[in-house]
């Protein structure tokens, strides 16, 4: 019965404030000097980090067209062909698992330029998104947005899309946990793991029952326990309060900055854990005791990606966002194959209220650049010859520098 639902005035509404930003996105983009293009649907697999849809072939029996994930080698070869400033409101399909942020097919302001850098593509969605927010909502958001580089939005939110609108940094205290009395702490930081806590103002008000909650949660993300230490006028209270000498004591407090009256939680275990579990818990956290502000909105891009992630499933190096994204050429140079997972990229999300918007890259527009990644990667010559031989072929014709973004129009 969606028909009868769609009858609701705040679904019409929303229908209607839908079409009427498209017609913004389109007029403000012809405005910039850019063509919208419309690329194939049926198209052959590429890969863009989830599962294709396949649709069999009426006039190729046992051959398959796969429905784009994205419209990224067409709009490549479109900068190789000379157009260079594309736009297209494309759809896009993912065979994954649903998620409040995921959908099998959904629609994404698509945009590359050539011979530009990404200030340029910074300016652009800037001044899209003033115009949007204004004209839509009536809201005036201030230009230019921050920018963080993915290390530290990690090292200090946890999280590569940053909520920026209330505090709760994570704070990094491996060494003064490395030295105390809790084995808990130093074994983990001996294995190569660390030991971060977040200071809760005010929180020592917080019940046991509400901490164990919070442990629970916690290990949702897998963090295997919780400790905390409330700071009350007679001194700490905590079950680990015990293992610090008074040194410690006082250079914990200095640390974090622990007045009477807050809370410190803490996380120890492998980066990818802690940053996971203290990343969440600051929101949850945030959300219960009211520290998020209202209509408020909090832009931020997040900068330098690592090129590779390692993945636990393959054991092997992937591409962090895809194989096609421009790779630090300094990086690349100091640590070549050996250490690829230190190699930085030149991508970058922009983010919004702690939820990722949109991403992109500068593109790598060179052949021997393109095959060295492709070969760090340990895809094979085959490999390459079957599935991106004609980008191959294309970029050895010369290719202008060039980059864009996917925003999530639907987000």
């Amino acid at each position: 019965y969606r028909f009868l639902e769609l009858r609701h005035p705040v679904l019409q509404r929303s229908l209607m404030s839908r079409s009427r930003a498209m017609q913004l996105v389109r007029n403000y983009f012809a405005e910039q000097r850019f063509f919208e293009v419309e690329t194939p649907i049926l198209t052959k697999s590429t890969p863009e980090g989830a599962r294709d849809y396949l649709v069999p072939s009426r006039m190729s029996p046992g051959m398959f067209y796969a429905l784009p994930q994205s419209p990224q080698l067409f709009k490549q070869l479109l900068m190789i062909s000379g157009y260079d400033r594309y736009m297209q409101i494309a759809r896009c399909f993912r065979d994954e698992d649903l998620r409040g942020n995921r959908q099998p097919e959904f629609t994404q302001i698509d945009l590359e330029l050539s011979f530009t850098r990404p200030e340029e593509i910074y300016g652009l969605v800037e001044g899209l998104m003033v115009r949007l927010f204004d004209e839509l909502l009536e809201v005036e958001v201030p230009v230019p947005f921050q920018r963080m580089s993915f290390q530290d939005a990690m090292d200090q939110y946890g999280s590569d899309a940053p909520d920026t609108r209330f505090d709760l940094k994570l704070i990094d205290i491996s060494d003064i946990a490395r030295e105390c009395g809790l084995r808990v702490f130093s074994e983990v930081v001996v294995k190569g793991g660390m030991v971060k806590a977040i200071k809760v103002p005010g929180g020592s008000d917080l019940s046991r029952k509400a901490l164990d909650d919070l442990t629970e949660y916690a290990a949702i993300y897998g963090a295997k326990g919780m400790a905390w230490i409330k700071r009350n006028p007679e001194g700490w209270q905590s079950p680990i309060a015990k293992f610090f000498s008074e040194e410690h004591k006082v250079a914990l407090e200095e640390r974090t900055s622990m007045d009477v009256g807050d809370l410190v939680l803490f996380c120890a275990d492998q980066p990818k854990v802690v940053h996971d579990t203290l990343g969440n818990l600051r929101r949850e956290i945030a959300r219960q005791r009211g520290l998020i502000p209202e209509n408020e909105f909090r832009f931020v891009w997040v900068t330098d990606f690592p090129l590779f992630e390692y993945s636990e499933a393959e054991r092997r190096y992937v591409s962090s966002h895809h194989p096609f994204t421009m790779p630090n050429l300094e990086d690349m140079e100091q640590y070549g194959a050996e250490n690829l997972g230190r190699i930085r990229s030149r991508a970058y999300d922009i983010t919004l209220n702690g939820v990722e918007i949109g991403g992109g890259s500068i593109r790598i527009h060179r052949r021997e650049i393109q095959d060295r990644v492709f070969r760090m990667l340990k895809i094979s010559e085959e490999e390459i010859e079957s599935k991106f031989g004609f980008l191959m072929n294309a970029l050895s014709y010369g290719a202008p520098p060039h980059g864009g973004i996917a925003l999530g129009f639907d987000r």
